[in-house]
């Protein structure tokens, strides 16, 4: 590919250089990321045109103006071509102004030294290196070609830059850089949340998370990007399988989720980081069993709602990780021996589709300095699990509902679509639930002519009344409370 572009950057008489990533990730000896960007020392997007004229290549070359840049796919691979530039920012703005520059201001104006290398494709082999970028490299530093205040005040998108880089190829910030760094961070203000998330994510999906998390806390970047995070930092918690610190535990479990959820599930990393944000508004201190967080999974299911919006989350991310921030706590719960079956089916049901995400975030919450008293706690929690697994699969709780559908229940009983009708499809799912009868069309019509005149004595008030109960209930995980006049089922008791 280099080849090609060095071929025709000659026949026009260009110097044509590619840049960035690729020569960075080439250097390090890491998988093609499927794009190259290349310097032109003269018209980018011209030179652009002709390549995709001279390849026949379908499809539009992408313009932007503004930045002299244009954008081609050839196969699978997307190449960039960028007019070689300098940029120049306002103070309230990281928006650049930018103009045609000799080659050498370009590489200045990049981020960090081991992405201002450089490639002449009229000379394949020979690597460009104005700014020691390439013992940078061999150093594993993360380092600013410029002063790095400045270059972090005029771009601090930056910020995360550097320390998404470090995390995802397990490099150092180098000193003045990471002074640069956190002393601009307040600058991040003014970049567009989108783009922070962006950046945030990636951080994120690096392995271990930690490394990256445990930089952006140390920076100050986590206290300006998500505060409701950077605030359990310092908080004391002691119990059974917990360390001191809320966000070093958090850290820890991140990473055991990152270790066991396949590489994409960076949602799922994600819902670990926000599982216990609740602790610091719900902390109490009990001179016998010392620091108590009791109801954090639900004030921290109410954090995460409320953050959504302003830090302008996707909604079915927020909505999920809210989800799994108020269960967190639930199979831990289930532990112990005497737990019935019902309480395991009406788990099981609340978190629906991520009962495995589930169980994978709570198994992760299982940390401890003391590796004896892990092992404990996890083979405690894999029967439990082992349980559950049974219940599951016996039952048929997988996208659980009533086996009589209420389009059934509609036409059995003439009644239109109503509440009323809710109830009946309500009582008979709590049957199953309560382990009264099994999940089964048979089991369901065993109790359905009984459920049926039992709500059809009621008035509407009534009907609402329960159907509320019953929906309340379920969303707390429990049984609705048990109603005078019942038509004389009797829940059944499990052992």
């Amino acid at each position: 590919m280099l080849a090609r572009v060095g071929e025709a950057a000659k026949e026009e008489g260009l110097a044509v250089y590619a840049v960035g990533g690729y020569v960075r990730d080439k250097l390090l000896g890491r998988p093609f990321s499927g794009e190259i960007d290349f310097t032109v020392v003269g018209d980018g997007p011209a030179f652009a045109r002709l390549l995709a004229r001279r390849w026949k290549l379908p499809g539009k070359v992408q313009i932007y103006r503004r930045f002299g840049t244009a954008r081609l796919k050839m196969g699978p691979v997307r190449l960039e071509f960028a007019t070689s530039r300098r940029e120049s920012y306002a103070p309230d703005s990281r928006k650049p102004e930018v103009r045609p520059a000799p080659f050498e201001e370009d590489l200045a104006r990049r981020d960090f030294t081991v992405n201002a290398l450089a490639l002449d494709t009229r000379e394949p082999g020979e690597i460009i290196d104005r700014f020691n970028g390439l013992e940078d490299l061999k150093n594993r530093l993360i380092r600013t070609p410029l002063d790095p205040e400045s270059t972090f005040r005029d771009d601090p998108l930056r910020i995360l830059r550097a320390i998404r880089f470090a995390a995802r190829l397990h490099f150092r910030i180098e000193e003045k850089t990471w002074e640069g760094l956190s002393e601009q961070r307040e600058r991040l203000e003014i970049v567009a949340r989108e783009r922070i998330n962006e950046e945030f994510f990636k951080i994120l999906a690096a392995d271990p998370p930690s490394h990256g998390l445990l930089l952006l806390h140390l920076s100050g970047v986590l206290e300006i990007i998500f505060p409701e995070i950077a605030a359990l930092a310092g908080v004391e918690q002691v119990g059974r399988h917990h360390h001191k610190d809320v966000l070093l535990h958090t850290f820890r479990v991140v990473d055991q989720v990152a270790e066991t959820a396949p590489p994409d599930r960076v949602d799922l990393r994600f819902a670990a980081l926000l599982h216990d944000i609740g602790k610091p508004a719900t902390k109490h201190f009990d001179p016998e069993a010392g620091w108590t967080f009791h109801g954090h999974e639900h004030v921290g299911e109410r954090m995460v709602r409320r953050m959504a919006r302003p830090r302008k989350l996707p909604e079915d991310l927020a909505e999920r990780s809210a989800k799994l921030v108020r269960l967190h706590m639930r199979p831990i719960n289930l532990n112990d021996e005497e737990v019935t079956d019902s309480a395991i089916r009406r788990l099981v049901v609340q978190a629906g589709e991520q009962i495995d995400d589930l169980l994978t975030l709570c198994r992760a919450d299982i940390t401890s300095g003391n590796a004896r008293k892990v092992r404990r706690y996890l083979a405690d929690f894999d029967r439990m699990v082992a349980r559950m697994h049974e219940i599951e699969d016996r039952d048929q709780l997988r996208r659980f509902q009533s086996p009589i559908r209420g389009e059934e229940i509609m036409e059995r009983t003439g009644l239109p679509q109503s509440p009323r009708v809710g109830l009946i499809k309500a009582l008979i799912e709590e049957a199953i639930l309560d382990g009264g009868i099994p999940n089964s069309r048979e089991g369901a019509e065993s109790i359905f002519e009984e459920i049926r005149r039992e709500v059809e004595a009621l008035d509407e008030e009534t009907v609402l009344r329960r159907l509320r109960a019953i929906h309340h209930a379920r969303s707390e995980g429990m049984r609705p409370p048990p109603e005078p006049g019942d038509g004389g089922r009797q829940r059944k008791k499990e052992n």
